[in-house]
């Protein structure tokens, strides 16, 4: 059995995010079929993280078994002429039996990127959150490094109990071995790292890019929401601060649409 690493690129706009859900269109599951039908093999590629519907993805780390004979370098053609044109394999190669693409993950970076323009061009619409009301921007890029650390991020992480568990179990990437979680079920799931976290000006952009050992479910559209009420005025950074030790979901501000979020890079 030969390990296949890929690299994939893809507009999420529409799909219902990265895993198989039966009779829906996701992104695992169109991958899935494309290589079932070149290899004859009931194959499930397994991602370096589960990007939820509307979430885009510039370089998602995906791998899977095949006992395929297909050559290393035709694989990129022959995936990309069965999948559609909103998934694209930028790179194939062969990686060591024991390289996953989730466990064996170091760090990953998103964007997320904010229109500020008055009129969001029709084109750019499905890969931006469209926000042309004023924002205190210097406020918002001098509260991002408030998050950057070893915190605890449950205020930060979606309401709903049985997915960030779970997700928390798969996604946490610690300093032992290929990243592994511990496996426990309370509130020490949350605790992630963050290793950067900045605003910046590109454009007509403001664009949140944020680097950590794993994210949860929501956190860095959760994040976005809340630098948010920074820009309008009614939180600092002291209240930052509050929200992040409050570990309560309920004091953070409202979640970004998914359009804007891209993963851009799995490091390992």
């Amino acid at each position: 059995m030969r390990n296949l690493r890929l690299i994939l690129s893809y507009d999420g706009s529409e799909f219902v995010g990265w895993q198989v859900q039966p009779g829906l269109p996701t992104i695992q599951g169109t991958l899935s079929t494309v290589i079932g039908r070149l290899t004859g093999e009931n194959v499930l590629p397994q991602g370096s993280g589960r990007t939820d519907a509307g979430v885009h993805a510039l370089g998602q780390v995906t791998t899977f078994a095949t006992a395929s004979p297909i050559p290393i370098e035709n694989w990129r053609k022959v995936l990309n002429d069965g999948l559609p044109a909103s998934i694209r394999v930028l790179e194939v190669s062969e990686a060591p039996a024991d390289f996953h693409a989730r466990k064996s993950a170091k760090a990953k970076t998103y964007h997320y990127r904010i229109y500020r323009g008055d009129v969001c061009p029709p084109f750019l619409s499905r890969y931006v959150w469209h926000y042309p009301f004023p924002l205190n921007e210097s406020a918002m890029s001098q509260a991002a490094s408030v998050v950057v650390g070893e915190h605890d991020f449950t205020s930060f992480a979606a309401v709903d109990p049985d997915r960030v568990q779970r997700i928390a179990a798969e996604e946490t990437i610690s300093d032992r071995g290929h990243g592994e979680s511990s496996g426990k079920a309370d509130g020490a799931n949350n605790v992630r790292t963050v290793f950067s976290s900045e605003w910046t000006r590109k454009d007509g952009e403001f664009i949140y890019t944020v680097r950590g050992n794993g994210f949860l479910h929501h956190m860095v559209r959760n994040l976005v929401g809340t630098f948010l009420l920074v820009g309008k005025g009614s939180l600092d950074s002291e209240g930052l601060r509050k929200i992040l030790a409050a570990r309560n979901r309920s004091a953070a501000g409202a979640t970004a649409p998914a359009s804007g979020l891209y993963l851009v890079r799995v490091e390992y």
